[in-house]
């Protein structure tokens, strides 16, 4: 077997197959009008002008688009394909490869605490995502602590608070304090109770906002000064001995709404040169069609994909796979 061939598709767990209805059905608005596009007769090159306007619509973007032409027009000349519908199939398979290093699963477990810093603009569903992640985290068997970041909108630490109390886990919160300081207090906590995550919320920003953006630049700072503190007395061992590790944030996510398409990208550049991202969040993907900007990330910015949501409920934030994206995007 061809070792670049991919693998071939196993039936996914009953858990999974229904995430993956969920998918297809909300990023239909953006795969129906590019599946349109299949419907004809003939492979010829109103077909592909059409496919590029479709791509272009779904805010893939100028590059991604003309790679997964180039690509798409390579692997119809080497199937010696003959009908649209077959030529669907490929472009599924051009964009489950394109999508292929944006596929990265989170770990957990190297460091201890392991703190995760989230930033995104606002609305992007940043409160949310950190609320579900913190599900995701505690079913996976990881006590979690969180960080209410976001000091200065009351909302912002009520919302966090609603979280934490469905979670039953953990939050570090003050009144209009300084978020740093909020920060280097979860952490030190994190480290002292022996906790496996700690996640702070920040407040939501445009890029910008040059004076907000450079105050996340300060949490993280600080958060880095927090990891780096002597083991707290009377720290669990297993804490102690990861004293000295990888300094903290170890993971800089940045949270991004679907909808906005060709925006997202923009912040996904901002926040990763000033932060230095590890991993995203997509949300909102459920309704939107733009749902081809995560190709234009891929092309531009493949900073890894972490988790995608489709709608509000918990289960509704799942791992990213390039190969189920592309199908249920092509469905």
């Amino acid at each position: 077997m061809d070792a670049d061939a991919p693998a071939p598709a196993l039936e996914p767990p009953a858990g999974r197959k229904g995430w993956l209805d969920r998918l297809r059905a909300g990023l239909r608005k953006t795969g129906s009008s590019i599946a349109t596009v299949f419907t004809g007769t003939q492979i010829d090159d109103a077909l592909y002008e059409e496919l590029e306007t479709a791509l272009l619509m779904a805010d893939t973007g100028v590059k991604a688009t003309q790679h997964l032409l180039d690509d798409l027009k390579r692997r119809v000349k080497e199937a010696r394909a003959t009908e649209p519908a077959a030529v669907k199939g490929l472009l599924a398979d051009a964009i489950a490869e394109l999508l292929q290093p944006l596929e990265k699963p989170l770990v957990i477990g190297a460091h201890t605490p392991t703190v995760i810093m989230v930033a995104g603009v606002n609305g992007a569903g940043k409160t949310t995502s950190i609320g579900k992640l913190t599900r995701h985290l505690a079913d996976e068997g990881a006590s979690v602590i969180l960080a209410a970041a976001d000091t200065f909108r009351a909302a912002a630490r009520e919302q966090l608070g609603v979280w934490a109390d469905r979670n039953m886990v953990e939050i570090v919160s003050q009144e209009g304090g300084d978020p740093a300081a909020v920060s280097f207090d979860a952490v030190t906590a994190g480290r002292a109770r022996g906790k496996d995550v700690v996640l702070v919320d920040t407040a939501g920003r445009l890029p910008t906002q040059l004076h907000l953006m450079e105050e996340l630049k300060k949490i993280k700072r600080t958060i880095a000064k927090a990891g780096a503190e002597p083991p707290p007395v009377g720290s669990k061992p297993r804490e102690a001995r990861s004293a000295g590790a990888d300094v903290p944030p170890h993971e800089v996510l940045l949270v991004i709404d679907g909808n906005t398409g060709q925006n997202a990208l923009a912040q996904v550049r901002a926040f990763d040169d000033a932060l230095g991202l590890t991993g995203l969040i997509v949300t909102k993907l459920d309704g939107t069609a733009k749902g081809g900007v995560l190709a234009a990330i891929a092309q531009e910015r493949p900073v890894p994909v972490y988790f995608i949501g489709v709608g509000e409920k918990l289960e509704d934030l799942e791992t990213f796979s390039a190969r189920e994206f592309a199908q249920a995007l092509l469905a």
